[in-house]
């Protein structure tokens, strides 16, 4: 599962690619294609981290709502579970 510490590391592969995009454009002799390309990774980056964080904001406020909505029988079901693996039975009930 993805952590927060891969998407910190996702936005640093982001800054050096607009560091080499910005050194680019400071270094004078500008190559066109490659600021082109640059741009184009750049985008693609960052509409992969906006992806991943709309994805993880979707999944987050589903459980949200799910537990507000039904909290009694997902804690019922949680303790169920508890219970069952307290006793080993191993099998059977699922609630």
């Amino acid at each position: 599962m993805a952590s927060l510490k891969d998407a910190q590391q996702l936005t640093k592969n982001l800054e050096e690619l607009v560091g080499q995009l910005s050194s680019e454009l400071e270094n004078g002799d500008v190559d066109f294609e490659k600021l082109v390309t640059l741009s184009d990774e750049i985008s693609e980056r960052a509409d992969g981290i906006a992806e991943t964080f709309s994805s993880v904001n979707e999944t987050l406020m589903e459980r949200l709502q799910s537990a507000a909505s039904g909290d009694s029988n997902g804690s019922s079901r949680r303790a169920s579970r508890k219970q069952a693996a307290k006793s080993g039975s191993g099998g059977g009930d699922d609630g």
